[in-house]
């Protein structure tokens, strides 16, 4: 009996080694990396699940962070390296869709302090005005070196928004106690 307890003890420990390090996984077709590089620090996946709309998958996102949590609000306050991975799925997403779901998310996200961050707002979905089509990849990073999201599309830096405060309207878009969507909020969260 003890034999046949070590040996399952043996085999689950052995799935689970090449499951956790595998570098990527696939979500809804689309190939999610466990890390992220970002100014030599690695950022590790805490989360991610993917966006639907009307029965449709829109898009895959993750949340990359310097320090694993499943507190939105920890994440959220945080003045630390962190990024969000948001992958297209879906021919039926276009720049003005996007941006108009990103004005959508900050108004429930930046409460009192929208009119103060609308600049910044507008700001930020100019970097996202370029056509978007299926498998396009946007990485939302933030650096708290220098207090600002860096946008990213397919690897080319689109620009940066200063502010800790925009970054925390940003990732409150799916994060805070309005989000998104609640399912892909736990997703992110790990839960």
């Amino acid at each position: 009996m003890k034999n046949l307890l070590l040996l399952l003890t043996v085999i689950l420990t052995l799935q689970f080694t090449d499951a956790t390090a595998q570098k990527s996984f696939d979500i809804d077709g689309v190939t999610v990396p466990r890390t992220m590089q970002f100014q030599s620090k690695t950022l590790s996946l805490n989360g991610a699940g993917g966006r639907s709309k009307m029965w449709l998958e829109v898009y895959v996102q993750a949340l990359y962070l310097s320090q694993l949590s499943q507190d939105p609000k920890f994440i959220i306050d945080s003045d630390t390296e962190m990024a969000i991975r948001i992958e297209i799925t879906s021919s039926m997403v276009s720049s003005n869709k996007l941006t108009k779901a990103m004005n959508s998310g900050f108004e429930k996200s930046a409460g009192d302090n929208l009119e103060a961050l609308r600049p910044r707002i507008e700001e930020f979905k100019s970097f996202l005005s370029d056509e978007i089509t299926q498998k396009d990849v946007f990485k939302l990073i933030y650096s708290p070196v220098d207090s600002s999201v860096w946008v990213y599309k397919n690897d080319v830096l689109k620009g940066k928004v200063q502010g800790f405060d925009f970054k925390k309207a940003l990732f409150g878009i799916w994060l805070s106690d309005k989000p998104a969507d609640e399912k892909l909020k736990n997703q992110l969260l790990g839960k």
